[in-house]
């Protein structure tokens, strides 16, 4: 349920999104941190927030892709502060893991259509911590045709961005 509410949120960033219960909700941008923004329903309180960010670089340049980014997302409701999950923009090849890397540590990643997210939550916890800490992030996936595509996020902004996500959905 988790990862599903994810996709229907980031799917459709800065369009109505369409919940569960069949309502649409407004998603805004609240401000930008650095080379994150943060994002919010209109609900008072949020039933969800996220912030997000694009790739700067992406490797192999001339990919065909929908455009990819990176998200932490937070559930008030469901007690969920930080979960993570990256739009490659093309499908991930079934059984091939991705990963992010935040020097020196990776993190790796599993595929559901053309999201990847962490498998374990205490690793998840541990990127994030990592995100926090870093300048910059690779996350790299396999297309089902085969080809290896990483992207490079800046992490500038991320620890205020994520200071401001708690503030405003819980």
């Amino acid at each position: 349920m988790r990862n599903f509410a994810s996709s229907i949120v980031v799917l459709f960033l800065g369009l109505a999104v369409p919940l569960a219960a069949g309502a649409a909700e407004q998603v805004a941008r609240v401000n930008s941190y650095g080379d994150w923004t943060l994002m919010a329903d209109g609900n008072d309180p949020h039933l969800f927030c996220f912030v997000t960010s694009e790739p700067k670089s992406s490797v192999p340049t001339d990919a065909q892709r929908q455009a990819p980014r990176a998200y932490i997302s937070a559930w008030p409701k469901d007690g969920i502060r930080t979960e993570v999950s990256f739009r490659m923009g093309f499908p991930i090849k079934k059984n091939t893991p991705g990963m992010a890397t935040i020097s020196p540590s990776g993190f790796r990643l599993f595929g559901s259509g053309d999201r990847a997210y962490v498998s374990d939550s205490t690793r998840e916890l541990k990127l994030v911590e990592a995100m926090r800490k870093g300048s910059t992030m690779t996350v790299a996936a396999t297309s089902n045709a085969g080809a290896t595509i990483t992207d490079t996020y800046s992490l500038i902004g991320l620890g205020m961005a994520l200071q401001k996500l708690q503030e405003t959905c819980f």
